[in-house]
C-alpha cells in the first residue's frame, strides 16, 4: 500500500512585482557571459540571460535593458560577440556589469574579431552572431542572433551568478 503524500498548507504567496522576480531569480544559478558589439565605439555588458535557442539554424538569445549604456549600439548592431566567462574572470564580469566602467580601456584584453566585433581574450568560448530579431519585453529587448563564427577551445571552469554574486563551481 502506497502512503498518501502529507498535506500541508502553502504559505500565502507574495503579489507579483519586480522585487519578487529579482528575489526568485537570485536563487537561480546562471552562467555568466559578456555580450559585445561595435558601432561608433565598442560596448559590452555582463549577461546572465544567455540561452541556446536552436541548433538548426544555430540561434542564441539574451536580454538587454533599454536603459543600458550599451543599448544604443546594440539597437543598431548587425553582429554581436558572446563570451562565456571562466571562474578566473570574476573581475572582468564585475567590470562589464558596473555602470560607467571603462570596459575597453587600456587594461582591457580584446581584439577585433569577425565582422568587427570585439572579442575578449581568455574566455572559455566565444561566438560572433548576426542579429536576427530584437523583441520588446518590458524595459528590455530580447535579442535573437545566429552564430556565424566562434571558438569553444578556452580552458577552465565556468563562472556562475547566484544570490547576487559571482561564484565558481565546487566539487
Amino acid at each position: 500500500m502506497t502512503a498518501s503524500p502529507e498535506l500541508r498548507t502553502v504559505p500565502a504567496p507574495r503579489s507579483a512585482s519586480p522585487d519578487l522576480l529579482r528575489s526568485v531569480f537570485r536563487r537561480h544559478a546562471a552562467g555568466v557571459a559578456v555580450i559585445t558589439a561595435h558601432g561608433d565605439r565598442p560596448v559590452g555588458f555582463t549577461a546572465t540571460s544567455l540561452n541556446s535557442v536552436a541548433a538548426e539554424p544555430p540561434l542564441i538569445s539574451f536580454g538587454v535593458g533599454t536603459a543600458s549604456s550599451s543599448w544604443p549600439v546594440l539597437a543598431e548592431a548587425e553582429h554581436v560577440g558572446v563570451h562565456i566567462l571562466g571562474d578566473h574572470q570574476r573581475e572582468l564580469a564585475e567590470t562589464f556589469a558596473r555602470s560607467g566602467a571603462d570596459r575597453f580601456g587600456p587594461d582591457a584584453r580584446w581584439s577585433t574579431g569577425p565582422e568587427g566585433v570585439p572579442v575578449l581574450d581568455g574566455v572559455l568560448a566565444w561566438l560572433v552572431c548576426r542579429v536576427v530579431a530584437r523583441i520588446p519585453a518590458g524595459d528590455h529587448r530580447i535579442v535573437i542572433a545566429e552564430a556565424v563564427a566562434g571558438d569553444p577551445a578556452g580552458a577552465g571552469r565556468p563562472l556562475l551568478y547566484h544570490q547576487g554574486g559571482f561564484h565558481a563551481l565546487r566539487d
